[in-house]
């Protein structure tokens, strides 16, 4: 099964930039999308094939999640269950059969660590979100289910590793790769969840899925690793293939893919 998830930093402006060409070259399965930046509404997507579904910010033009899937799922959840949290439509999550499927577009840190306790706050009831899911437990949908491994995806906004941006010196404290950041991020790793990319290519460099307006810092490769797969570890053995594609254009984000046996 072929999965791909891509932050295009407003699903109306990079509409007009290919969206539509660039995501039939990538045929997924299913297709996770961060900051849609948009109501319902505001969009007519045609995707033959897929069943569409959104997860809208009560602020206009801000955030959201949406997934498209070629198999329609048992059922979807569109927050984690905790109001004061669940105001950006950050999260997007479909059970299926076998596993559920998180898309999940995480809250920045902005400038001088201004929204720490909220993101700190976030990462701590995501984690306890995906593990619940993986247990059964369902906070805002109609029935508990039956465990079921897990597979998130979307913008963590947090470079986890030192080799997962191009400058770690000079960022090492700022929004997306703070110590409070990381170390949330490594919380989720040990809670049993697996960085599919990472899992596969543990020392490669220069594999970044975000880069700067500025500076002309995506033709000079100055970018930073926010974009991820992770899967709970009883499907790390199924995982084949984890890519990022740096070519395709339209956002400052590019697309991610897993391809996992299921």
């Amino acid at each position: 099964m072929r999965m791909v998830s891509w932050n295009v930093n407003g699903l109306r402006a990079v509409s007009r930039k290919g969206f539509k060409e660039s995501f039939e070259q990538l045929d997924a399965d299913i297709f996770a999308i961060q900051e849609t930046k948009l109501q319902e509404g505001q969009i007519d997507l045609d995707l033959p094939g897929y069943y569409t579904y959104w997860s809208y910010a009560q602020r206009k033009g801000y955030s959201g999640t949406a997934v498209l899937s070629k198999t329609e799922p048992l059922q979807v959840i569109h927050g984690l269950g905790l109001p004061d949290l669940d105001k950006e439509g950050r999260i997007c999550a479909l059970e299926y059969h076998d596993f559920w499927f998180v898309d999940v577009y995480t809250p920045n840190a902005q400038n001088e660590l201004a929204r720490i306790d909220f993101r700190m706050e976030w990462d701590d009831a995501f984690r306890d979100f995906c593990l619940g899911l993986e247990e059964g437990s369902t906070p805002l949908g109609p029935h508990v289910t039956d465990p079921k491994p897990v597979i998130m995806c979307g913008d963590f906004n947090v470079a986890h590793l030192d080799i997962d941006l191009k400058n770690p010196g000079p960022n090492r404290g700022h929004a997306g790769f703070s110590d409070e950041e990381r170390s949330k991020f490594s919380r989720l790793l040990d809670a049993g969840f697996v960085d599919t990319y990472r899992y596969l290519n543990p020392n490669t460099t220069g594999a970044y899925s975000w880069w700067s307006y500025r500076f002309n810092a995506r033709a000079h490769n100055a970018g930073w690793r926010i974009d991820y797969f992770l899967v709970s570890q009883s499907l790390s053995d199924r995982i084949q293939m984890a890519l990022m594609y740096r070519e395709v254009m339209g956002s400052d984000h590019c697309p991610v893919s897993l391809e996992i046996d299921l």
